[in-house]
Formats: C-alpha cells, structure tokens, sequence
C-alpha cells in the first residue's frame, strides 16, 4: 500500500515545487490587486471599504492583505525596487498626512482611517514591485480585469437591486445607472476607465484577445454609468499617449500632459478664484457651473482661507460640524450641509492637510510622473507598461479637478491613481525582461521620428 501511496504524495509535491518564485510572485500580486478593488464588502451601496474603517470585516480583511503584502514583498520583491519606490517627495506627503491627523477634530478615528490610506499604498507598491516580466503584469491585470468587470456584469444581470442606481432622496438623477460592486458610479466608472486602459496594453503585447475582450467590456459597462466627465477623459487619455507613441514623437506625451492639467485647473478652478477669468466666465457662459461644483468651491476657497497651513485635518471637514452647522446661502447650487466631499480633489487635499500638503501632493501626483516618463528606456516592454501607466495618471489627475478620492483609504479610483504613479517609477528605473518570443528588446522609432 505504501508503495502506490507514495509516489503521489511524492508527484503532489514536486507539483507543488515546479513553481518557480516568479510565477508564486506573480500570483501574490494578482491575488492582492484583485481583492484590493474588489474589497471585502462588494455590492454595498451604502459605502462599503471606501467609506471609513468602522467596520469590522474591513478591518481584519485590509489588515490581512496588507500583512500578505508586506511579507510577499520581503520574501519575494528584489530589495531595490523597494528602496526605488521610497522618494523625498513621497515621504513628505506621507509626512503631511499623519500631520494631518493630529490636527483632526478626532485623532484616533483620523489615524485610523489613515492607517487604511497606507495599507492600500503597502499593496499597489506589492503588486508593482513582484512580477517579474510582461506576463506577469499581464496575468495581473486581466485575472483582476476578468473578476472585477465579470462580477460587475453578474450584479447587473442577477442582483439589480445592488448594482444599479435605485430611488434615492439626495441624488434622484442617478436611477438606473450602473454602479456593479461599487457604491457609486462615480467609482465604477473611472475603473472600468482603467482596466479599459489595461486592456489596451494587452492588446498591444499580444494577448489580443483577453485585451480586446477586457476593453470591450469596461466600456460597455463605463457608457451605462453615465459618467460624462469619464466619457470624455477616456478617449482623450488613449488619444494623449497612444498617437505620439504611433507617430514617433513620445515627447509630446508629457507636453500634453501638463497643458491638459494646466488648462483643466483654469477651466474648473481657475474660473472661481482668478478674477480675470471669473469675469470671463460671468461674461460669456454664467450657466457653467459644473453641475453647481462650482459654489463648492468657493467655499472651499474661503475656508481653506482661514486655515491655509494646515487645514482643517484628516476626515475633519465636509460632514463635520465645521459645515453642517454653517447655514445654507440660498442661492448656492448644493446643500452644503449633505456634501461627503468636495469634488475636487486638490481643494480637498488643501482643506483637510493645507496648501503645503497641496503643493506636495502636486509634486508627487503630477511632476514627478512626469519626469518618469521621460527616463522610461526604449524597450518594448517598458514603454507599453509605462504608457499604461501614463494612461491612468492622466486620467485620474484630470478627474479629481470634478471628483475627490486622493488618499481617501482603499477607495479603488484612489488605488488606481497610485498604481499609475508609482508604475512609473519603477518602469523608468528598472528594464523589464521581454517575454515575447522574439526578444528584440529595443522599441524602434520610425525613422522619421525627431523626438
């Protein structure tokens, strides 16, 4: 009996062996990606792990995967891709985010929350620093991209109730937009942004149909959310980064890049707080207000006045009787009083952290992203990966000029935006192996090409 019985525990355990580190590696990182947008309370329209770290299952769930990151890191992650991630400008915004907790009105419940921001941090740097190849971030994005966008089709098709947009007091406009495993469609659809993106950059390596497939689908689902402000990034962050790389002219990517920041902030911001184009703007188009964003933030502005160095502190502001006990101007657009956020990210870093956190966030969201994209080698692999990267930054950063999710915990719109970011830093320092059966290695520019 012995004799049969062993040579397949023997065979269980060489199967078990014939795993190489890279493929355990790869996997580690498509499991904590996954889990990281699917959260562990899908399907709840009330919140869910975006929300606040109140609830218990989020509190275990978000621990144990930030514990699994961490020691994926340590045992499978080459130290220097970890030391590359660490940069001075990154420390200091982590800086001003504890700081900001200390000036909360509830310290504990601000450091807590903020407790969940770095795991979400910990992990996106997990699932960036432990594939290995293109193949391994390909496996990463389309199991994820499968599951995700798969799951959000289910809750349409057979939970309806939960994934789309129902009767609501506050927000009526919204019936019958889907929103899938998110608690908004204000979530779903940037991500469905993001895995359309991905399925761009796996097209381009040559999983062309898990890339097609994954594209096709994100974008169904992102039309059905009626996110206009999506609807227009999209086509714009593909068109941004794809055609000067077609065309041979990949230094356009940055120039367009930050006049598409610049011109966004005066076209949004810069309407209310620079008098000669607020006078513009009452001239010739006093209806633009951007679904009444507008008188937010303005009074954001005016509070941000008062407190411009350090703000009024992590998760101490909209919500807080700071406003709720303000009384409502008749004339403005919103309630004040029922605002979760401000929607506009860069207002809401400098009301909760101050206008130094601000421009910190800038350095670290927008320039130095930048600058990475300009040091990514001209290899195959890496400037597909870094485009995709490119694609997510500049997405995420002109949206949060209409919406609010930086460093707001596990928010997934938020862990896009980190991916993307520090995506970049590891593809402009670190040539990544080709996996394609002919191993070129260089990416060629057309001939014609100047830049």
């Amino acid at each position: 009996m012995s004799s049969t019985a062993s040579p397949r525990r023997t065979d269980d355990t060489s199967k078990i062996a014939s795993y190489s580190p890279s493929q355990v590696a790869t996997a580690a990182a498509t499991v904590i990606f996954t889990v990281l947008i699917l959260s562990f309370r899908p399907f709840q329209p009330a919140g869910g792990a975006a929300e606040g770290g109140g609830d218990i299952l989020n509190q275990i769930g978000f621990s144990l995967l930030g514990g699994l990151a961490v020691f994926a890191m340590a045992t499978l992650a080459a130290p220097r891709k970890l030391a590359a991630l660490l940069s001075p400008w990154w420390l200091l915004m982590l800086g001003f985010l504890l700081l900001s907790a200390l000036n909360a009105a509830e310290p504990p419940a601000a450091m807590r929350a903020i407790f969940f921001t770095l795991i979400g941090i910990v992990a996106v740097a997990a699932v960036l620093v432990l594939p290995r190849d293109g193949d391994g971030f390909s496996a990463v994005f389309a199991f994820s991209g499968a599951v995700i966008v798969g799951l959000c089709f289910v809750g349409v098709l057979f939970f309806p109730s939960l994934a789309v947009h129902g009767p609501n007091v506050f927000e009526p406009e919204h019936v019958g937009f889907w929103r899938g495993i998110f608690s908004h469609k204000n979530i779903a659809s940037p991500v469905m942004a993001c895995y359309s993106f991905a399925g761009i950059y796996l097209a381009r390596r040559g999983w062309l149909k898990s890339g097609i497939a994954l594209f096709v689908f994100a974008m169904i689902f992102m039309a059905n959310t009626g996110s206009k402000t999506t609807a227009g990034l999209v086509p714009l962050a593909i068109v941004l980064v794809i055609v000067p790389n077609v065309i041979g002219m990949r230094l356009l990517v940055p120039i367009v890049f930050a006049a598409s920041i610049i011109g966004t902030a005066l076209g949004t911001l810069g309407i209310v707080f620079i008098p000669f184009l607020n006078d513009l703007w009452h001239h010739y188009a006093p209806d633009l207000t951007y679904t009444g964003r507008t008188s937010l933030w303005a009074f954001s502005g005016e509070m941000i006045s008062h407190r411009p160095l350090t703000g009024y502190g992590y998760d101490s502001f909209w919500g807080t009787p700071v406003v709720t006990e303000i009384d409502q101007v008749f004339d403005r657009d919103w309630d004040i009083r029922n605002i979760v956020h401000g929607h506009n990210g860069y207002m809401d870093v400098a009301v909760m952290m101050g206008l130094p956190a601000l421009a910190a966030a800038v350095m670290v969201l927008i320039v130095q992203p930048l600058r990475d994209y300009l040091r990514i080698p001209l290899l195959k692999e890496n400037v597909f990966l870094g485009d995709l990267f490119m694609m997510i930054v500049l997405f995420t950063t002109l949206n949060a000029f209409l919406e609010s999710f930086f460093f707001r915990r596990v928010d997934p719109v938020w862990l896009f935006c980190v991916l993307g970011v520090l995506g970049l830093r590891i593809v402009s320092r670190f040539p990544l192996p080709s996996s394609f059966e002919a191993r070129s290695g260089v990416y060629h520019r057309p001939a014609h090409a100047k830049g």
